[in-house]
């Protein structure tokens, strides 16, 4: 079993902070955050869809979405691996 990792629940539109939670397996909050990951990656996913399609950015711009793709992944993979550990 992995060691519990700190998940988004989003940004609080108040404050502009992000909300980090350590949420029980399985649990309501666990929940909640996969569902916000998975709404910002079907969200970068079409921006970065629409970036290519145009076909106008230069690399510095497509570098940009480097990182922000690489933390979709990583947390999608990592809801996969719960979810194979239940």
């Amino acid at each position: 079993m992995s060691a519990p990792r700190p998940r988004s629940l989003g940004v609080d539109p108040a404050t502009g902070k992000e909300a980090f939670v350590v949420a029980r397996p399985g649990g309501f909050l666990e929940a909640l955050a996969d569902v916000y990951a998975l709404e910002t990656a079907a969200v970068l996913v079409a921006v970065v869809k629409a970036v290519l399609e145009a076909g106008e950015a230069s690399d510095v711009e497509l570098a940009a979405l480097v990182r922000p793709l690489h933390a979709a992944l990583e947390e999608c993979v990592g809801m996969m691996a719960v979810n194979g550990e239940e």
